[in-house]
């Protein structure tokens, strides 16, 4: 007996509020923490805006966009990397 499909439905959602969060969504460290490379949060672990509006500690985004695999992209919506200016 062999079986034939007709049609089939699949769906899925999902969702993740990445904008309000308040952790680095590199190292998933809090802002107000520091990366895993340092050791003292402040002045030597500075945080870095996207134009896309991510936030990411400026040691994680360096170390993403210095791997091979980064191509410059943002790692959260992996539209092409451009620093913004910190907000006011």
């Amino acid at each position: 007996m062999k079986v034939h499909l007709k049609s089939w439905t699949m769906a899925a959602f999902w969702s993740w509020d990445v904008e309000n969060a308040d952790v680095c969504g590199i190292c998933h460290n809090a802002y107000d923490a520091c990366c895993p490379d340092c050791t003292i949060p402040g002045d030597e672990c500075p945080l870095i805006w996207g134009e896309c509006r991510h936030v990411f500690h400026l040691h994680c985004l360096m170390k993403w966009l210095g791997s091979s695999n980064s191509r410059e992209i943002c790692p959260m919506d992996r539209k092409p990397w451009q620093t913004a200016a910190a907000p006011t």
